[in-house]
């Protein structure tokens, strides 16, 4: 269902600040830890190495420097764009008081960390944005019940949501009122029909002349069937929902930068998320990463007892180069993809939606789609 899915699982940020896409870190430091399994920010399956490997050697390869770079020009469009798109969204569906505008906060507690939220900041300021950096006093105003962190940086333009879930169910809900409807559906009987698309539901096959394939981490299954082989990979993540000690409270989504997990106020509660597991996206979960940053979140935080009876999990849908594709098929007339968000489902949503439907409808799109294109890839 709506909102049920990856979209359920997220901080909450729509990351209108994000300037820096999430690459594969290129620190030999860093990288020793990981191939050891001793990070909290990243943990791989050994037993899926052979699968994700070659996914990962490109994702490597796209994170070089100025590759990277290119990238941060490519998606900064559909950044400025994201946050604007979502309110537009939340006034016509009823769902802004889910929104605050408190920003989120990176968190240091060493100098590596400190240089690289620094960085951030210095960034997000070049771009017209706006961040402070905190020492610990500072950090102490804003989020009193923080423990042992020496500063951070407060990022001032994201939104924060409380119930991303319940945003997206709000989303269809005002689909549905006005006129749209939902039908489930087998995805993997897509196929060509009479110059349209059909799919088989419960209650027989459905036709359309176009066809939009948003299936988030399930993208690459249907199109497979279309001789397309994107490579689309998955970085799975895990969250858990505790209760705060003695009346603590968390008023932004914060980031431990040193070990790559967060904390999100929630209506629920307060989430810690975990960073990436790479795995097969169908395999059993192995949630060590939220035991890992329970530990140290919780000499961060005041955090109390476990909400949830097992620890949630999604899968986020992953291009090499961390942009979505965004366009046409290249070879089937009225077949669309819109998907490979990354991180960033919940904060592209909308904004890519908006592109897809002026390609999709003749309008002229906010920006070029070009570096979205599946060709791209070969």
């Amino acid at each position: 269902g709506a909102g049920e899915a990856t979209s359920f699982g997220n901080t909450g940020i729509i990351e209108r600040a994000s300037v820096e896409p999430y690459m594969f870190p290129r620190s030999f430091a860093r990288l020793v830890k990981y191939a050891f399994n001793r990070s909290s920010e990243a943990r791989y399956h050994l037993a899926a190495l052979p699968h994700v490997a070659p996914w990962l050697w490109r994702y490597f390869r796209a994170s070089a420097p100025e590759r990277a770079a290119a990238t941060a020009r490519a998606a900064l469009p559909l950044i400025e764009r994201c946050l604007i798109e979502h309110e537009a969204l939340m006034a016509a569906s009823g769902s802004g008081h889910l929104l605050r505008k408190v920003g989120w906060i990176q968190l240091f507690r060493s100098e590596a960390a400190r240089v690289v939220t620094v960085r951030h900041a210095r960034l997000a300021r070049e771009l017209g944005l706006e961040a402070d950096v905190l020492d610990e006093a500072a950090l102490a105003k804003l989020e009193p019940n923080i423990n042992g962190a020496r500063g951070g940086v407060h990022l001032k333009d994201p939104g924060l949501v409380s119930d991303p879930g319940a945003l997206v169910k709000a989303y269809a809900a005002h689909f549905a009122a006005k006129g749209g409807v939902f039908a489930q559906a087998d995805a993997a009987s897509l196929a060509e029909v009479n110059g349209g698309y059909q799919v088989a539901t419960d209650t027989g096959a459905l036709t359309a002349h176009r066809a939009v394939v948003a299936l988030g981490p399930w993208s690459g299954d249907p199109i497979t069937r279309f001789g397309y082989r994107l490579p689309l990979g998955v970085k799975r993540g895990y969250h858990m929902h505790y209760a705060a000690q003695d009346g603590a409270s968390l008023t932004r989504t914060i980031v431990d930068t040193d070990a790559g997990y967060c904390l999100a106020p929630m209506k629920r509660g307060i989430r810690l998320t975990t960073g990436a597991e790479f795995a097969r996206r169908d395999a059993p979960p192995t949630p060590v990463q939220v035991d890992q940053c329970e530990g140290l979140a919780r000499r961060l935080f005041p955090l109390g007892e476990r909400l949830d009876p097992a620890p949630w999990m999604g899968c986020r849908p992953c291009l090499p180069d961390m942009l979505p594709v965004v366009g046409a098929a290249p070879r089937h007339k009225g077949l669309w993809f819109n998907f490979g968000h990354h991180h960033h489902g919940l904060t592209l949503g909308p904004v890519t939606g908006r592109l897809l439907a002026e390609m999709m409808t003749g309008e002229a799109p906010f920006t070029d789609p070009a570096p979205y294109r599946a060709e791209r890839f070969g």
